[in-house]
Formats: C-alpha cells, structure tokens, sequence
C-alpha cells in the first residue's frame, strides 16, 4: 500500500512541476485536448495505461 501512496506523489510531482514551470503551455495543452474527439483521448489513455503497466511490471518484477 506504501508503494501506492508513493507513486501517486509522483505523479503530484511531476504534474505540479509542470504547471509551476509553464502554465501556459499547460492551459494550451488543455485548449487542444477539448478539441480532441473521445475515442482519440481514450486512446491515449489505453496506451498511457499499458506503458505505465508494462515499466511498473519491468521495475517491480
């Protein structure tokens, strides 16, 4: 459960990092995505999730 808490501080991290350093980029980033159609962004969720699966699968053995 440790290791749980531990990744979604990550992600907080490395999130926040991102609006800290460009804010704008980010807000533009989120402008392009609503243009986006939802079988793109599930898309890029799927694949988000198998990759973030596949190196959690690697690491942890």
């Amino acid at each position: 459960m440790s290791d749980l808490w531990a990744a979604l501080g990550l992600v907080l991290a490395l999130e926040g990092t991102l609006y800290a350093l460009a804010p704008g980029a980010m807000k533009q980033a989120i402008r392009q995505m609503l243009e986006l159609p939802d079988t793109v962004l599930r898309g890029g969720g799927v694949a988000a999730l198998a990759i973030g699966v596949c190196i959690v699968w690697l690491v942890r053995g």
